[in-house]
């Protein structure tokens, strides 16, 4: 698996204004999406990731240079 690839129900970490958030991969995205009213312009050249955030259970698309797996999957 390369560095950036990701699959549904991996744990993973990423930076917000907040800091770092903790959460678990949902699916990957291959095509344009809308995640609440945020378009999503993804591709298969240009996926990107569908994440639940652990502790809001909010969900939200990140490139997969934005994410890292969580210690403990690497």
């Amino acid at each position: 698996m390369r560095r950036n690839d990701f699959k549904a129900g991996d744990k993973v970490n990423w930076n917000s204004p907040q800091g770092e958030v903790r959460g678990t991969v949902e699916k990957k995205l291959t095509a344009p999406a809308e995640i609440k009213t945020h378009q999503v312009a993804a591709s298969p050249d240009d996926p990107q990731y569908l994440v639940k955030s652990t502790a809001s259970g909010q969900k939200a698309a990140h490139k997969p240079q934005a994410l890292k797996k969580a210690k403990g999957q690497l």
